[in-house]
């Protein structure tokens, strides 16, 4: 076989190039990598791939390292970039980069360390679309052509959600567009009446999109919660007397009801309520696994959304812009649950049902599924995932989301055994770890996985 690999890391996106580059970086022999990755550029993904320079990172640049041995080097990069200086550092530190920034800092990190390494990495177009393990490890499929690798990193990223309503496979793609159809999104004719469903971050991507565009006809909001994304505190700052530890030993609500409290605390010092959820932040997945199932499962069904606009946060500016739409009367957000959508001689007539039972019905001209990422295996576009599941290599996660891990990233296979060699990065992990999306999760991750891989006999 000519294709043969030491460590072969199936995904492109951030994920995939994190782990790429702390592999060469670790790598203290001459080992042989491969990344398959069959997009145009890598580091992108649904959520780097925007060229658009509204579209901002939810985190300062400050805090955007790639690596975790070089806290600075975003902000680094930045400032040796054209058109900024060092002398404003300080300034840049605690701003939101647009995101297609980051993804032009990961590909200058890959090549840089890429040409520093002592091993070896090839860049390969090839979708995977089959796994099979051999007496040498495993041997991976794309179509006809056939690679062979000892140990596969699973870097397969972030899945689009589909419209959760009859009717969604029928509609012409003219009438949905996807939130992060960038460039589908800013071809919506400013004067058409749009309804964006779901609440969450890729919204507030569209809206920024449409505002951008002179948008001038109404947008709607639909979601179940409609709860709207909130804003980082202009000083980033933990509140340091809030006690994390003993929430590990509570139940989920007496949980709920200590964060409260201490937000509460928190204003009485002048603090803002997102210093209590900065000193949560790094405990984030040591909480998830302190609860038992049940309790997690409570926390699915009862109390994931309003962690989410509390947890994920976005740029002050970006809130801003939603508070102008809305003040300005051009945003009308209802809760509700949507139910099917259907074509019209108009464009898309969406019936929905509010909590007291009540039918909702709007006719928009497009509708702009933001209904976030998929994180159940079996409903994912990628078949892949899947084939892992039908073959035995892997099980399900916790609750059904993603595939089974072990808190070193490893896949436990059907009959619940952690593979060394077949490890996942990233969303695929999110039963187990939870906070396992987001860059600071994603790089620690990436710089375990390769600490491993990278030390022993090749």
């Amino acid at each position: 076989m000519p294709h043969r690999f030491d460590i072969a890391i199936i995904g492109g996106g951030a994920a995939g190039v994190l782990a790429a580059i702390q592999c060469l970086r670790q790598a203290t022999m001459p080992l042989r990598i491969v990344l398959f990755e069959p997009g145009p550029r890598l580091a992108e993904g649904v959520a780097y791939a925007t060229d658009r320079a509204e579209h901002l990172l939810n985190v300062p640049t400050g805090r955007m390292s790639a690596l975790p041995d070089l806290p600075d080097d975003f902000l680094d990069w930045r400032c040796a970039r054209p058109g900024h200086t060092e002398a404003a550092r300080g300034a840049l530190a605690h701003g939101y980069a647009p995101r297609r920034e980051y993804a032009a800092y990961l590909r200058a990190r890959l090549a840089q360390a890429r040409q520093a390494s002592h091993a070896s990495l090839d860049i390969l177009p090839w979708r995977i679309d089959d796994l099979a393990r051999d007496a040498d490890g495993w041997t991976l499929g794309a179509g006809a052509a056939r690679a062979q690798a000892r140990r596969v990193l699973l870097a397969t990223g972030n899945s689009p959600r589909p419209l959760p309503a009859r009717g969604a496979h029928d509609l012409e793609p003219a009438l949905q567009v996807e939130a992060w159809d960038y460039a589908g999104v800013a071809a919506i004719d400013p004067d058409a009446e749009v309804c964006i469903v779901g609440t969450g971050l890729s919204m507030a991507d569209v809206l920024l999109t449409l505002a951008g565009q002179g948008h001038r006809g109404a947008i709607h909001l639909l979601s179940r919660h409609a709860l709207l994304p909130l804003p980082h505190a202009t000083a980033q700052v933990a509140d340091e007397d809030f006690q994390v530890q003993p929430l590990h030993a509570m139940p989920l609500r007496a949980r709920l009801r200590a964060l409260r409290r201490g937000m509460r605390a928190a204003a009485a010092r002048g603090l803002p309520w997102q210093a209590t959820m900065e000193r949560l932040r790094p405990h984030g997945q040591a909480l998830w696994r302190s609860l038992p199932d049940a309790e997690q499962r409570r926390f699915l069904r009862h109390a994931v959304r309003h962690w989410d606009i509390h947890r994920h946060r976005i740029a002050p500016s970006v809130h801003a812009v939603l508070q102008t739409l809305r003040e300005d009367g051009r945003l009308h957000l209802h809760r509700a649950r949507l139910e099917s959508v259907a074509a019209t001689a108009g464009g898309v007539r969406l019936a929905a049902r509010t909590g007291d039972g009540r039918a909702l019905e709007l006719a928009v001209a497009r509708v702009v599924n933001a209904t976030g990422l998929e994180l159940r295996v079996q409903a994912m576009r990628s078949p892949f995932p899947a084939q892992l599941l039908d073959t035995g290599h892997a099980r399900l996660g916790a609750h059904g989301l993603g595939l089974a891990t072990d808190a070193e990233g490893r896949l436990l296979d059907a009959a619940g055994h952690p593979q060394d060699d077949l490890r996942a990065i990233g969303s695929l992990r999110i039963g187990e770890a939870w906070e396992s999306i987001a860059v600071p999760e994603l790089r620690v991750q990436a710089e375990a996985i390769a600490r491993a891989w990278t030390g022993g006999d090749p």
